[in-house]
């Protein structure tokens, strides 16, 4: 079976007054109906990756690749119409913030139909009916309170469920998830966590999830890929991240905060240059 996603030499740069900045450089990698983490520290490239893969990088940001192939449609030489089209409906993205990603001027409701009606083209009632059955399966309560809600009469953890209830209504074959728990509490995070394996799991879905916990990756995501300064530095199995084998890997996951040493301070990533041409 082909691969969903095929990526290669994927590069973005941005014209700045001090220069241009290469936020990703030469990514390559392929993924099928599985659950691939792309983590990193905050400037790594992640997120702009997942950016560009929908086509949202704007001016004066500038996307190239040699191939950049979704389901066998080119991305690479896609035009905008051809993005809206594939946008929410085939591929979502699940922000980090859910504060920053709702309208806050709209309903709940009114955003999830909105976003089926259209890419399905269904009725108001229809669209009313499917949205309020995607509340549910991302388990709250009350859909129909939640339904009628603005976004902020919401906690974090319950936007966040809406958000997804928005991407997810559409059945889209691959959902980019950016950071999406790193916002809330560790109880509402393995809720979030759960509902999205369990979406992903039900529907065959493909994800990719940005993240910079790498101890909830390797019990979560089936492949790892590593990213340092726009390059992917290592690819891995997620329940082989403790045994990784590039120096980088092996100092974000040293960092990590253990509580079986209390006291004991944290290690400080040495950093090699050699790891900005490898």
């Amino acid at each position: 079976m082909s691969p969903m996603l095929q990526v290669e030499d994927l590069n973005v740069s941005f014209a700045t007054p001090l220069g241009l900045v290469h936020a990703v450089r030469g990514v390559s990698f392929s993924m099928g109906r599985e659950k691939l983490a792309i983590v990193g520290e905050s400037g790594s490239g992640k997120s702009v990756t997942g950016r560009a893969l929908m086509g949202l990088v704007a001016p004066p940001g500038q996307v190239t690749a040699k191939r950049l192939d979704f389901d066998g449609i080119a991305l690479a030489c896609a035009k905008p119409a051809a993005f809206r089209t594939l946008r929410g409906r085939r591929i979502a993205l699940v922000m980090q913030d859910p504060k920053f990603s709702l309208n806050p001027l709209q309903r709940i409701g009114d955003q999830i139909a909105e976003s089926l009606r259209l890419h399905t083209g269904l009725s108001r009632a229809a669209a009313r009916t499917r949205s309020l059955a995607m509340l549910e399966a991302v388990r709250i309560d009350d859909p129909d309170r939640v339904y009628r809600a603005y976004p902020h009469e919401l906690s974090g953890g319950m936007a966040q469920r809406a958000m997804l209830s928005m991407m997810l209504v559409a059945e889209p074959d691959l959902l980019i998830a950016d950071e999406p728990t790193s916002a809330l509490d560790v109880t509402v995070q393995s809720e979030i966590l759960s509902i999205l394996n369990e979406q992903i799991h039900r529907r065959g879905m493909g994800l990719i999830f940005i993240s910079h916990d790498l101890r909830l990756v390797s019990r979560f995501c089936d492949r790892v890929l590593v990213m340092y300064a726009g390059r992917i530095v290592e690819t891995i199995a997620a329940a082989d991240l403790a045994q990784a084998k590039h120096p980088y890997t092996q100092g974000l996951y040293g960092c990590l905060p253990n509580l079986d040493r209390p006291g004991v301070p944290l290690p400080v990533l040495t950093r090699d240059a050699a790891w900005l041409t490898a």
